[in-house]
């Protein structure tokens, strides 16, 4: 592993002398609607990709017979869930090819579009009783062309907005734009508590399993209309000084020239994804099985989870642009490993219900995904501009694949720990990951964006 040389490294008064005028001072308006739009698309697209988490778990038998097993039952879940995840890496090498190659805002344009209608058709679907096993099929492949489509809108956006910001405030500004995604989850939660407390949700017939689950998914729908416009109307395109020589195929120039990076950034998210999905996809399920609180309270619970790490991840943010993205890694990943897992064993074990659930739910938000702060500032700071968004894009989405089967890896742990705990091992082997792949990274906080001899490489 090599940085470059201090001595060989242009300075940034020497640098900023060379580029011209549009790099070296930004438009502050075109930066502002830069982060403005960043973070308005994170949120809209993580309130899209949490949506079947929160909003159909007390629909399920909308989806489902009646008859399957409790193990089917999570098993279908767990695809619905998983298939936008598989479906993201094959949107962000489509995407990130177009945006590298015609231009972020146009390519934003598109996938936004995409998800907004396949979001809104998800709304209209039928359920078992009308259509059978094709109900929980459709459900699950439209969800796997939502991940495309989602894959394709952070790969570019993301990108876009970090382009646009100024060096010394892209740790704050990342932040603030991947704090949305708790930020997205406590938004549908508390929607999700609304609707059950308005609308009986007790039995197949009921008002919530019917219907009410579908009012989320049209606002879904909606948010993507109202990104969709703003980009139109307010983002520009980065400066194409900041954006890079484009080539014809930058995913074979990225696998040909960056691969090292590339290993790098997987390790580093596969570790960040696995905790992801034990915190919001596993946590609700076992605080109803396992605690057997009650549907709202475990919604409340979530809400308090992702409360806390949205605060979080500006500190986060903050942290790693004093301290620098490779410490902070190494150091974060160590507390997910000792506090996060920990948070995550004592609550599980606690006797103390509902008031406990909530006391534990602060340090579980706090210490499983508060990778996310510094990383929208991180993933575009680890590739050349040339082939910025296929580089975030791949590299974001493709260590997605490996932990969305959490649910098998699990059953595998089935006889060695108890059920409720089995996720504590995981979330060991997550921060694990998450400190090696910071280990293994150079620093990056420094770079300039708008050159390449000055993007970190592994040796």
């Amino acid at each position: 592993m090599s940085t470059p040389h201090p001595a060989a490294e242009p300075q940034p008064a020497a640098l900023d002398a060379s580029r011209p005028a549009a790099s070296r001072g930004p438009d502050a308006a075109k930066v502002r609607a830069a982060v403005r739009g960043g973070t308005l698309a994170y949120f809209v697209d993580q309130f899209d990709i949490y949506l079947p988490i929160v909003v159909l778990a007390p629909a399920t038998i909308y989806f489902q017979a009646a008859n399957l097993s409790a193990s089917t039952t999570a098993l279908l879940s767990s695809l619905v869930f998983a298939s936008t995840l598989i479906g993201r890496p094959l949107g962000a090498v489509i995407f990130g090819h177009f945006a590298d190659t015609v231009g972020r805002k146009r390519t934003t344009l598109v996938a936004v579009g995409g998800f907004g209608t396949i979001t809104l058709a998800t709304a209209c679907l039928p359920g078992h009783e009308t259509i059978g096993v094709w109900s929980v099929g459709l459900l699950i492949a439209l969800r796997f062309v939502d991940g495309i489509f989602l894959g394709g809108e952070y790969t570019t956006a993301v990108p876009l907005a970090m382009e646009w910001s100024p060096r010394h405030k892209r740790g704050l500004y990342a932040s603030i734009i991947t704090s949305t995604s708790p930020g997205a989850y406590v938004m549908i939660a508390a929607l999700t508590l609304l609707l059950l407390q308005l609308l009986p949700a007790q039995g197949l017939h009921s008002a919530y399993v019917q219907w009410g689950w579908r009012v989320p998914f049209v606002v879904g729908a909606l948010l993507a209309a109202v990104l969709f416009r703003y980009y139109l109307k307010q983002v520009h395109e980065p400066p194409s000084e900041l954006t890079g020589e484009r080539h014809k195929v930058p995913f074979v120039r990225l696998l040909a020239k960056y691969p090292k990076a590339l290993g790098q950034v997987f390790v580093l998210m596969t570790g960040t994804w696995l905790a992801t999905n034990m915190e919001a996809a596993v946590t609700p399920a076992q605080l109803a099985s396992h605690l057997h609180l009650s549907s709202k309270q475990v919604t409340l619970t979530m809400l308090v989870i992702n409360a806390a790490a949205a605060l979080s991840y500006p500190v986060f943010g903050l942290l790693s642009q004093r301290i620098g993205r490779r410490r902070f890694y190494i150091g974060y990943g160590l507390s997910v490993v000792v506090i996060g897992a920990g948070s995550y064993s004592l609550l599980m074990v606690s006797r103390g219900g509902f008031g406990a659930a909530l006391g534990w739910a602060v340090l579980i938000g706090v210490f499983t995904v508060g990778t996310f702060g510094p990383i929208a500032a991180y993933l575009t700071e680890r590739f050349p501009a040339s082939i910025r968004s296929t580089g975030y894009g791949v590299g974001y989405s493709l260590a997605l694949i490996a932990p969305a089967f959490y649910q098998f890896y699990l059953q595998r742990l089935d006889g060695v720990l108890p059920a409720h705990l089995a996720p504590a091992v995981l979330i060991v082997l997550a921060g694990a990951l998450i400190s090696l792949g910071g280990f293994l990274g150079p620093e990056t906080k420094d770079v300039d964006m708008s050159d390449d001899r000055t993007i970190p490489k592994l040796s």
